[in-house]
């Protein structure tokens, strides 16, 4: 008796992670050769040292970043050096912000996105604060920068204020934004999990804690890691994003024909937040988990979880539409073939 083969999985939650690059994996391997601390003075740390600063120049010439670059265990311990070490008295966030800008910096003030973006004169008073604005969104894939008129970050210094930026979900796929602080996370490209940076248009924005990384950070540097990342930058830059664009747009597109699109303001081609109009995002994130495809609803942190998602409350979508909304995020190996067969699976639900 045949039996007919299942399918492959299609793998949709590149915004929780990415899959490890084979260039990454590669270069890794290579990285756990050197095995020596690299703030050890003799010669096997030495050469350690040499092979983590050649990564961090790589890794901010990937970027287009010429500033500094502080390696952390990813965005959270980013997001917190930021909001902690900030030379400033106050803290401004967006309502839209990842739950780890909340647990870093949880009295701080908080603005309400306006269409999905930020006008400068809709912003409080920002004289002397830090003020933390994403670049693109996490669950809808709403791109919160440039902002309206593109006078924000302009606007934020002449109050002599610093704006910080989470960049996770955008670094290697679009342009760096304007910013005097910027997240990154490796594991969202391709790179390695527990390693990221906080870039830093100027140390003097910070209180210095002791330790490693020029003082800036505690705890060994992470090399393997740090090799990792920069291969994962230099193996898929933004011109292999650019010209996945088309398709991604088509996939979108064949979504919202058969659901609602939550889109405010300006979207990323990547992150896809898409309301069926019966479903609920449980029902249907257990009805194509078994159909082979992995999504989610919403970012990793909050997923699991049966309350209404925080970010879609703060960009005005209705709560019966929140409940039946669902994200589907690509990544630098989904194929066309694969986002064919999610949009057919869809449209079969709808």
């Amino acid at each position: 008796m045949r039996t007919s083969a299942i399918p492959d999985r299609v793998y949709l939650d590149h915004a929780a992670t990415s899959p490890l690059r084979p260039e990454a994996r590669a270069a890794m391997e290579e990285g756990f050769r050197l095995w020596a601390n690299p703030s050890s003075p003799h010669a096997e740390g030495r050469k350690a040292r040499a092979a983590l600063e050649d990564a961090r120049e790589r890794i901010k010439r990937a970027l287009g970043w010429d500033g500094e670059l502080i390696y952390t265990s990813g965005a959270s311990e980013a997001l917190w050096i930021a909001l902690n070490r900030a030379k400033v008295k106050r803290r401004i966030v967006s309502a839209v912000e990842h739950d780890a800008v909340f647990r870093a910096a949880p009295d701080a003030e908080v603005v309400q996105p306006f269409d999905g973006t930020f006008d400068p004169d809709e912003l409080p008073d920002c004289s002397g604060a830090l003020v933390a604005l994403q670049h693109v969104n996490s669950e809808t894939g709403t791109i919160m920068q440039p902002y309206k008129g593109g006078t924000l970050a302009a606007m934020i210094r002449n109050t002599r204020s610093v704006l910080l930026t989470d960049a996770s979900q955008s670094a290697g796929k679009l342009p760096l934004p304007d910013a005097d602080m910027i997240v990154v996370s490796a594991h969202k490209f391709g790179g390695p999990i527990g390693i990221g940076a906080l870039l830093v248009r100027d140390f003097n924005l910070l209180e210095p804690s002791g330790g490693h990384e020029r003082g800036y950070r505690q705890g060994t540097e992470n090399l393997p890691g740090a090799i990792g990342m920069a291969a994962a930058l230099e193996a898929g830059g933004m011109e292999s994003w650019s010209s996945q664009r088309a398709d991604h747009m088509a996939f979108a597109t064949a979504l919202g024909l058969s659901g609602q699109i939550i889109a405010p303001g300006a979207q990323a081609d990547n992150i896809i937040a898409v309301a069926h109009p019966t479903m609920s995002a449980q029902a249907l994130l257990i009805r194509l988990d078994g159909q082979g495809f992995a999504v989610s609803a919403g970012s990793a942190c909050s997923s699991g979880t049966l309350k209404k998602s925080r970010v879609l409350d703060a960009f005005g979508v209705p709560d019966d539409v929140a409940a039946r909304t669902i994200r589907v995020s690509l990544g630098w190996n989904t194929t066309p073939e694969e986002l064919e067969r999610f949009a057919e699976a869809w449209a079969a639900l709808c």
